[in-house]
């Protein structure tokens, strides 16, 4: 295991990489959380080359505008490049997995695959919000030890460009058109709403959609049937 800073446009990312074999990159959610996926990079990282970063304006990266979707592909692009990639599996948790979809529609040529954890789908719409936050009030959910705080500026600014995004011509078409292979995770006692999910993983014509009895940090209380499920994930990548 190793920590580097990257520099990216100017800007300089934490990122930390560990084990050996096909590179995953994982993205974390949020937006604007600092790093929490240590427990996943830990899983993998007996099949993988596991790296995990922290986006500009979070954690231990550099506080430096601009936080937009275009912004975060070219920082992803960069830490590809830093690390001299050609291809890799892109994956995230919670938002994080909306910007690995970004990133694979984006570099369909460098990825080998996508693994998409607790995502929320594609969608920008107030019943699913209300559903979301009535969800929160009643049940609550099991979180990590490590601090969860996002940084509000990069948070706000970041899903006002997912929402725009999401506005792009052919989204759909193209989202249809990836053909890459996908992994798809979801928790049953996630209290944010399935259907959006559900959506999105019907629509690709590759994905592996596996619903676990578990919240919305799945590894906290399954990380045994997680860990199965991402590392027979990555190794039907590369046999």
């Amino acid at each position: 295991m190793s920590e580097h800073f990257i520099v990216s446009h100017g800007v300089k990312l934490w990122s930390n990489v560990e084990g050996k074999g096909i590179p995953v990159l994982l993205c974390l959610g949020g937006p604007g959380c600092s790093d929490y996926l240590g427990p996943v990079a830990e899983m993998i990282s007996g099949v993988s080359r596991a790296i995990r970063y922290e986006q500009r304006g979070c954690g231990r990266s550099d506080r430096i505008p601009p936080y937009d979707i275009d912004t975060e592909l070219r920082d992803m692009e960069a830490i590809r490049e830093y690390y001299g990639v050609d291809r890799w599996i892109v994956g995230g948790h919670s938002w994080g997995a909306n910007l690995a979809l970004a990133y694979a529609l984006a570099h369909r040529e460098k990825v080998l695959g996508l693994i998409y954890l607790s995502g929320p789908g594609i969608q920008h719409d107030i019943d699913w919000r209300a559903a979301k936050e009535k969800g929160r009030q009643e049940r609550g959910e099991e979180r990590p030890a490590a601090s969860l705080e996002c940084d509000e500026e990069v948070q706000q600014q970041l899903i006002e460009s997912w929402n725009s995004f999401i506005k792009t011509t052919d989204l759909w078409k193209n989202i249809s058109q990836l053909d890459i292979p996908a992994l798809f995770v979801y928790g049953k006692q996630d209290f944010r709403p399935i259907w959006p999910v559900l959506q999105l993983a019907s629509l690709m014509p590759n994905v592996r959609l596996e619903i676990m009895d578990g919240e919305h940090f799945m590894w906290l209380t399954q990380a045994e049937e997680l860990r199965r499920l991402l590392r027979g994930f990555i190794k039907s990548i590369y046999q």
